[in-house]
């Protein structure tokens, strides 16, 4: 058994001070703005499902992030799902601001005017999910906007023309997992695998 092994199946537990240890995350990129001059585009990992029906989704953002205000005036943003492709992509978006770079022609991205919010998708995006913003929770160092979905746009290469189901494995998703970037491995199994009752 490797090292790694064991510590996982010691059982022992260090007891660390309070703090943000949930990971992988996605490692999305947000993108907001009601028109050409205000689009921006930022990095974000504080983001995620809160509920399915009906469909709703938030992103946590610090407030002196330039897309903040940009958002939370248009009360829109896009989740964009990134890709190992896009790796440096998304790592250059989360470390220089809106302020100071016009973000879409430093990295090749190309926005998109979204089909229902008031912010723009990512073309080079595999999936892009448009979101309305229902309200805005201020919570300390970032502030929560919590948000419907309102449309989900999915690029056509990654979805299987038989099933009709989006091929997540084959777009090469990227996530997020303290400090680092990863692609999401090998597929293990399915919802439900465990229970399942083989063919006879």
């Amino acid at each position: 058994m490797s090292e790694k092994k064991r510590v996982a199946a010691s059982g022992e537990k260090v007891a660390w001070k309070a703090g943000t240890m949930i990971y992988p995350l996605p490692a999305a990129l947000i993108s907001c703005g009601a028109a050409p001059e205000e689009y921006n585009v930022l990095t974000a990992a504080w983001v995620g499902t809160i509920c399915s029906n009906p469909p709703m989704c938030y992103v946590s953002i610090r407030p002196e992030r330039h897309s903040h205000p940009i958002i939370e005036k248009n009360m829109a943003f896009v989740i964009n799902l990134t890709t190992e492709a896009l790796a440096r992509e998304t790592d250059w978006c989360g470390v220089r601001s809106g302020r100071d770079y016009d973000k879409f022609a430093e990295c090749g991205l190309t926005p998109v005017p979204s089909q229902t919010v008031a912010a723009p998708y990512l073309k080079e995006a595999p999936m892009c999910i448009e979101c309305r913003v229902r309200e805005v929770m201020r919570l300390g160092s970032h502030d929560m906007f919590i948000a419907d979905v309102e449309g989900i746009l999915a690029d056509t290469a990654y979805i299987d023309p038989e099933s009709g189901a989006f091929d997540m494995e084959k777009a090469g998703l990227l996530v997020y997992s303290h400090g680092n970037y990863y692609g999401t491995g090998e597929k293990i199994g399915k919802f439900g695998w465990s229970v399942e009752k083989k063919r006879k």
